[in-house]
């Protein structure tokens, strides 16, 4: 071979190496790949968490990988086999439709491998919305919910600071203020409103499925729609199409029915002198807040080792201790070492684990086909409670949207 073409393969040799090690590089085996659905705020927090525990120099260190549409990834790695992450954090919601698809690995060997991650250091609803026929699929990290934050220099105004005597302002609270505000005032804004509709489906003794079917167009359904269609009407609502959110935190709202974490925002706004109650009911003797948890879990996956396993629980365990950090993203820490700390008290969700009546307001549904009901009343509340499609119609076409889903098969994939 002359010089000048060996020269030649030896720089084709060279780029191509060059070409592997930037775009095929293979994973360390002892790295713990961890996809979770965190994309806003609250993914920096998880970051932090995650490098405080990789600077206590593990065996098996964790790669946090923020993953937009999760949810169908996880669906594509485990139809091909490949690029299968070791951990994930998923909505409790998943967790019936994962395990009953095969999808999910239990967490038997982490419990038994760390005493400590038990179900008498969780929330009670974090610990068994994971829990399914008896084996434990998921550790929990936190439960965020649907919240209530209250303008106290409005209420002041208007002389209705006494809704909050009993921690729950009722409808019949709300529909007195009827004709009272100042022209560009409102009472209530429509965020997270299907959250806010399936409280109120709680609060009437309804569910949204029996025996196993979706639960949809029932009268527990249709007085909740009704009775936020009164607020509407009464002109008390902010209108259909403009924010809400926006307007409680420039002051003309008195009620905003978003969630725990934003919180966080909420803090930022200069001059908003807010508080935080419960989501408004019928009575001060029966309240909701819808709630969910994000949940730690194991998708199958046979080139997952024992020995890594035992690195997963120590980082589940690491958390359990030291979740605090995630308080700070306005969620509810599911650890009870860190929610009964007296650290965890300076947050404004800590108002939801304050006794056990607040605490027992949290609803986590873990119906299988929850996401479907969800994704019907985000797609058609609106023009139900706006008057844009009747309540009769709307309770219908929700019933026939969630039976289409089940019927393709596809569980929120």
């Amino acid at each position: 071979m002359n010089l000048k073409k060996w020269i030649r393969l030896s720089i084709i040799t060279l780029s191509a190496s060059l070409l592997l090690s930037g775009c095929g590089k293979k994973e360390d085996p002892n790295t713990i790949v961890f996809w979770n659905p965190l994309t806003g705020d609250d993914g920096a927090y998880m970051d932090n968490m995650v490098k405080a525990y990789n600077k206590t120099e593990p065996e098996f260190p964790v790669k946090s990988v923020v993953t937009s549409d999760m949810y169908t990834k996880i669906y594509t790695v485990l139809n091909s086999k490949k690029d299968v992450p070791d951990l994930t954090l998923i909505h409790a919601d998943r967790v019936p439709g994962f395990v009953k698809a095969d999808m999910l690995e239990p967490m038997t060997k982490v419990l038994k491998d760390k005493k400590e991650i038990k179900e008498s250091n969780y929330l009670p609803q974090a610990w068994s919305a994971g829990e399914v026929e008896n084996v434990q699929y998921t550790v929990p990290l936190d439960i965020h919910s649907s919240a209530m934050y209250y303008n106290k220099d409005l209420l002041k105004k208007y002389g209705v600071e006494h809704f909050l005597d009993d921690d729950v302002v009722t409808f019949d609270e709300m529909m007195s203020l009827k004709g009272k505000l100042d022209e560009g005032d409102y009472l209530v804004n429509n965020a997270l409103l299907s959250w806010v509709i399936l409280a109120e489906v709680i609060n009437l003794n309804g569910d949204i499925q029996k025996d196993g079917q979706p639960a949809v167009n029932t009268p527990e359904m249709k007085q909740a729609l009704e009775s936020i269609k009164k607020i509407v009407e009464a002109g008390l609502m902010t209108p259909n199409g403009e924010d809400g959110y926006l307007m409680f935190q420039s002051g003309n709202v008195l009620f905003s029915t978003d969630g725990t974490w934003t919180s966080t925002a909420h803090d930022e706004v200069d001059g908003l002198n807010y508080g935080v109650t419960n989501i408004y009911a019928y009575s001060p003797d029966k309240f909701t807040n819808r709630a969910s948890s994000h949940m730690f879990s194991m998708l199958k996956n046979e080139a997952r080792t024992d020995e890594k396993e035992k690195g997963i629980a120590e980082f589940l365990e690491y958390v359990r201790e030291n979740s605090i950090e995630w308080a700070k993203a306005g969620q509810i820490v599911a650890s009870k070492e860190v929610v009964e700390s007296p650290e965890f008290k300076d947050y404004k969700q800590s108002y939801f684990t304050s006794n056990e009546k607040e605490l027992d307001s949290l609803h986590i549904f873990t119906y299988e086909y929850y996401p479907y009901i969800q994704e019907a009343l985000d797609t058609y509340g609106l023009d139900i409670i706006y008057g844009d499609t009747s309540i009769e119609e709307g309770l219908a076409t929700m019933q026939k949207f969630v039976e289409d889903k089940i019927a393709e098969g596809d569980n929120g994939g």
